[in-house]
């Protein structure tokens, strides 16, 4: 392994995924002047792009609307509503001046859009026909993250926030909304390929305001659960303090019901990390901006080698016109045939056309798969249906792998012991029997060196169990991890 391809695994993942990032064009972190906050470059904005596309999709088929809202929020409008201005009081970015001019009003950047939005909701919404309302927008979103910062995972400018927001007439179809969030976010992260597991958080980390929060974590190569989706039931919390009220269908007034739920970069973070190998990028073709790579190899001969080019150029055209894949072409002559697949196996194209003398010769293309490193040979005529099985392969194993590695690493223990061997060999996440006593949730975490991840939305097989702390019948399972 070379100095500059780190090993993922363990220990080496932080410098790996840093090294990925930037051998792949992805992402420029750290030597922005300003801490906490990186740049997507072309191909990675491509990624991203492609992410929130699939992520559109979905919000859009379900009746969700996109807006836009300022990024700033009036002091006063933050601390509308006086727990969730507790939670973010220390993280909050404050404007104070207008060029020489001190503002009368302090501006914040938001942190999060449930104050603006609420706002805006009381203008716009007063009657149950107008609901459900169901909104979102993606955006930045700032923090001063006083932690080690990290790419992708841990910014003080949040780039790639996408928060849905939505109105309802009563708790019960805010209810129905979480399980449709839930849903969506299920359907969004199996397209990705990206392992998760659901949990209720616990009431001491849930988001501030909320009625409850369901959140989506997965596992990072080094073991360290990654928080990627959270869902938040807000109730009328909000709503009760801008007066949001609605006539409701059996002429009640009543304040509004809401939810709230959002993903991150962490999403973007995920799919690099987890499809990712020691060579670079390993991406699902549907999340590859090239998803096709066209590399002629140059003969000896000046006039075969010419021969070579228009072969190649006639593979690209066939490609591209009945295919309908992202496909380009390489016909850089300056460049080694070698220093190119380096590259492109670097940025994760999922499969590479070599055409050389020989393919020329025999009218086919040797194919090759990223995800597997092996190569085969096919006829011209076969290669358009042979790339649309090698693709569709290449996407449902990347899933089944990771999946597989992610089942591997969830432990379910009934000792404290076997709980801190797990947690402390950075193995995943440990599901430990659990009374529902606060007190003995810190007590696990304390004893196992793992912060609460919350429980299961559905709970079988407790029977015989007891909370390994107090003795107690265990009433569902409280999950364990190292986290970022």
């Amino acid at each position: 392994m070379s100095e500059k391809s780190p090993s993922k695994h363990g220990e080496g993942f932080g410098r790996w995924f840093d090294w990925v990032i930037d051998a792949a064009e992805v992402y420029d972190y750290g030597r922005y002047p300003i801490k906490g906050m990186g740049i997507w470059r072309p191909y990675g904005f491509k990624i991203r792009e492609l992410v929130l596309a699939r992520l559109r999709e979905l919000l859009n088929s379900t009746g969700h609307e996109e807006v836009l809202f300022p990024l700033l929020v009036t002091e006063d409008l933050l601390a509308k509503e006086a727990e969730h201005v507790k939670g973010f009081e220390d993280e909050v970015y404050w404007v104070t001046h207008g060029g020489l001019e001190e503002l009368d009003v302090k501006l914040a950047l938001r942190p999060t859009s449930e104050v603006a939005i609420t706002y805006m909701e009381k203008l716009w919404y007063q009657s149950y026909r107008q609901l459900p309302k169901k909104l979102y927008q993606v955006v930045s979103i700032f923090r001063y993250e006083t932690k080690a910062t990290r790419p992708m995972i841990r910014l003080r400018e949040v780039t790639t926030f996408k928060e849905a927001h939505t109105l309802h007439e009563s708790f019960e179809d805010a209810d129905r909304q979480v399980s449709e969030a839930v849903d969506v976010y299920s359907r969004f992260f199996d397209d990705l390929g990206i392992p998760y597991i659901v949990s209720k958080r616990p009431e001491w980390d849930k988001f501030p305001g909320a009625l409850y929060t369901v959140a989506f974590d997965t596992l990072m190569p080094d073991g360290r659960a990654l928080q990627i989706g959270t869902v938040h039931h807000l109730g009328q919390t909000f709503t009760r303090a801008f007066e949001v009220k609605i006539y409701r269908k059996d002429e009640s007034v009543d304040f509004g019901w809401q939810t709230s739920y959002g993903v991150s970069d962490r999403v973007i973070a995920s799919l690099i990390a987890i499809h990712g190998d020691d060579r670079g990028l390993v991406l699902p073709p549907r999340y590859a901006p090239i998803q096709v790579i066209v590399v002629p190899i140059p003969s000896s001969d000046e006039d075969e080698t010419e021969r070579v080019w228009r072969y190649a150029e006639n593979v690209y055209e066939r490609v591209s016109r009945e295919s309908g894949f992202r496909v380009e072409i390489d016909l850089d002559r300056e460049k080694r045939p070698a220093e190119k697949f380096y590259d492109y196996e670097i940025k994760g194209v999922p499969v590479r056309l070599e055409v050389g003398p020989r393919e020329f010769r025999e009218g086919s293309v040797t194919v090759f798969r990223r995800d597997l490193f092996k190569r085969s040979t096919v006829k011209l005529e076969d290669l358009v249906s042979t790339l649309q099985d090698v693709l569709a392969d290449i996407d449902k194993r990347l899933k089944e792998s990771a999946w597989r590695g992610f089942r591997s690493r969830i432990y379910r223990v009934s000792t404290l012991d076997e709980a801190k061997r797990h947690i402390e060999e950075k193995a995943g996440i440990v599901e430990v029997p659990w009374c529902g006593s606060d007190s003995c949730a810190f007590r696990m975490s304390d004893a196992s060196g793992g912060k609460t991840l919350g429980t299961p939305l559905e709970v079988t097989d407790l029977e015989g169990l007891k909370c390994p702390i107090c003795g107690r019948d265990a009433v569902t399972f409280m999950r364990l991890a190292r986290t970022y």
